[in-house]
C-alpha cells in the first residue's frame, strides 16, 4: 500500500501583506478588508529567488532524501500551471542532477491545477507498485512562482503565496498510508474567473457540494468515517470556505488545520505539504489517526485522500 515516507515544506522568510498589494491588484480598501477579515488572509510567503532556487532548498529541507538518493526511482513536479518557465529552461531537471538524482526518471504533472499533487502521489504509488522493489522511492516535488495576474490572486477568493513541499513515496510502509484516493474533474468550470463574471458565481455556488462529494467518496473507498477523521490538511484558499464547509457536513472546525492560511497564502500544489509539516511539528497526528488531505484546482478539479498516520 502506498506510504508517505517523508514529507517537508519550505516557506520563504519575507512576507507581504495584502494590503500592500492593494494597488497591483487594484483592489478597493473594502475589498482589501473583506480578504482580511472574511477570508482570513493576512500575508502572503514572497521568495527573492527564482523557481530553481525555490524547488533546490525544497529538495534540501528533505533531509530523509539524504543517504538515499540511489533508492529514487522516480521524480514528479507537481504543478498547478502547464508551463512555469519558457523554453528550454527546464529547472526540474537541473534540480535533479544537483540534487544526485540524475539516474531518476523525472517529469512533471499537470491539468488538476492545485490539485495536482495528490494526482502526483496517486501516480508515484502507482508506478512503484508496478515495478515490485519494495526499496524504490518516487520524489514528489511542489513549488512554483506567483509570476502573472492569474497566479497571484483569484477574485474574491484567495491570494497566492510562494512555497514549496516535497515527499517521499514508498510502495509501503506502517505509516502515512494512502488509504484512499478521490477526485472529480468539472470541465466546465475551465475558464478565466478573473474576466468572467458568470463562470466566477457559477464556481462560487457549486464548489460546497462538489467538494463535500469528493470527500464523502474517499473517506467511503477508505472504510472510514467522517467522526473518525483527526485531522483535515486543507489547500489555503480561505478560512470562510471551510467554515462553511464544516457546517454543511457537519466537522468541528477546530479540527481543520487552518492556521498556515494567513501566513502563507495559497501556495498553489504545496499545501498540502506546508501543513503536514505544521501537524507534524505540533504533535497534532498521532499513530493509527486517520487524516484527509482535501484540495480543489480551478478548471476544475476537486481530490481528496485520507491516510492513515
Amino acid at each position: 500500500m502506498t506510504a508517505l515516507a517523508a514529507v517537508s515544506a519550505y516557506l520563504p522568510p519575507r512576507r507581504v501583506p495584502i494590503a500592500d498589494l492593494a494597488d497591483r491588484f487594484g483592489l478597493t480598501r473594502n475589498q482589501v478588508k473583506v480578504f482580511q477579515r472574511f477570508h482570513g488572509l493576512s500575508e502572503v510567503c514572497r521568495d527573492d529567488g527564482t523557481l530553481h532556487d525555490l524547488l533546490v532548498r525544497t529538495v534540501a529541507s528533505l533531509t530523509a532524501l539524504h543517504g538515499n538518493e540511489h533508492r529514487v526511482r522516480y521524480v514528479l513536479y507537481a504543478r498547478s500551471t502547464p508551463a512555469a518557465v519558457p523554453y528550454p529552461l527546464n529547472p526540474l531537471h537541473d534540480v535533479c542532477r544537483l540534487a544526485g538524482l540524475g539516474h531518476a526518471q523525472a517529469f512533471t504533472v499537470t491539468h488538476h491545477a492545485c490539485a495536482t499533487s495528490l494526482l502526483a502521489i496517486d501516480v508515484a504509488g502507482r508506478l512503484l507498485a508496478t515495478d515490485g522493489d519494495p526499496d524504490a522511492l518516487a520524489l514528489v516535488l511542489a513549488g512554483e512562482k506567483a509570476f502573472t495576474r492569474d497566479t497571484e490572486m483569484v477574485p474574491e477568493t484567495t491570494v497566492f503565496g510562494e512555497g514549496a513541499g516535497a515527499c517521499l513515496v514508498s510502495p509501503a510502509g506502517d505509516r502515512d498510508r494512502l488509504l484512499s484516493y478521490a477526485t472529480q474533474p468539472r470541465g466546465d468550470f475551465d475558464g478565466r474567473l478573473i474576466e468572467d463574471a458568470e463562470l466566477l458565481l457559477r464556481f462560487q455556488r457549486e464548489y460546497p457540494e462538489e467538494l463535500t462529494r469528493v470527500i464523502d467518496a474517499a473517506l467511503r473507498r477508505a472504510g472510514v468515517r467522517l467522526e473518525d477523521v483527526a485531522l483535515i490538511l486543507p489547500h489555503n484558499v480561505n478560512a470562510v470556505s471551510w467554515r462553511r464547509l464544516c457546517k454543511r457536513i457537519g466537522f468541528p472546525l477546530e479540527r481543520v488545520l487552518l492556521d498556515n492560511v494567513p501566513l502563507t497564502g495559497h501556495t498553489f500544489t504545496s499545501d498540502a505539504f506546508i501543513n503536514y509539516q505544521t501537524a507534524s511539528e505540533r504533535g497534532l497526528l498521532r499513530p493509527g489517526d486517520h487524516y484527509l488531505i482535501a484540495a480543489v484546482g480551478l478548471g476544475a478539479t476537486f481530490s481528496a485522500m485520507v491516510f492513515e498516520h
